[in-house]
């Protein structure tokens, strides 16, 4: 099994996939479970994953993707969102840890009183911080795709609009990000050069 290091150096965004190959559900929701061990600001877990695994939802997913082959091609693509007002779900979220002495009771309702103080009626912060969970859960289920010899190729090209309706979001659910995860075919580029360390590292 690679370490970490390796999974990320090895890593690519894959366009090809064999379409021949499939995932079980078992194993869609093995990776979507590992997605979910992502970090998120309160540990308010404020995402939404839908797998998209059939030929008939796979088809009305591309519609609203612009026809982007790998959508279809793929084992299942996932839309990974992130909600809204997470604030408000965090009780349930926390008390979990609460009740497995994680945290005591006094950490539950201060971290509470500080996401309502920091969250409610900024809707700006409340959608940066949806991006950013549901990014770190893409992430997530990317390496975690790749560590089981699976391939991923990650997609902005999407019509938000059309993707809630089709895939009835609701309205705090926000679609950050598809990812498709399959099986790659030889055909697709290795990684691609990053920029020199020194162009984006500044050691302080």
């Amino acid at each position: 099994m690679k370490n970490v290091s390796e999974l990320i150096e090895s890593r690519i965004s894959a366009n090809a996939f064999d379409t021949s190959r499939g995932l079980s559900d078992e194993q869609i929701e093995g990776l979507v479970r590992l997605a979910t061990l992502a970090p998120s600001s309160f540990n308010a877990q404020n995402w939404k994953v839908i797998a998209v695994r059939t030929p008939e939802a796979k088809q009305r997913l591309k519609k609203v993707a612009y026809d982007q082959p790998k959508i279809a091609d793929a084992a299942v693509t996932f839309i990974i969102c992130g909600t809204l007002a997470a604030h408000k779900g965090l009780p349930e979220a926390l008390l979990p840890s609460v009740e497995k002495g994680i945290i005591e009771r006094s950490v539950f309702d201060t971290w509470v009183a500080m996401a309502n103080g920091m969250y409610e009626g900024n809707e700006v912060f409340q959608r940066d911080e949806a991006i950013r969970s549901a990014s770190l859960c893409a992430m997530t289920l990317m390496l975690a795709a790749q560590g089981q010899g699976l391939a991923s190729g990650p997609m902005i090209g999407f019509d938000p609009a059309g993707v809630a309706r089709e895939f009835q979001l609701s309205a705090s659910e926000v679609p950050a990000m598809l990812i498709a995860v399959g099986y790659a075919l030889p055909e697709n580029w290795p990684q691609k050069p990053r920029k020199a360390l020194k162009q984006v590292l500044t050691l302080v």
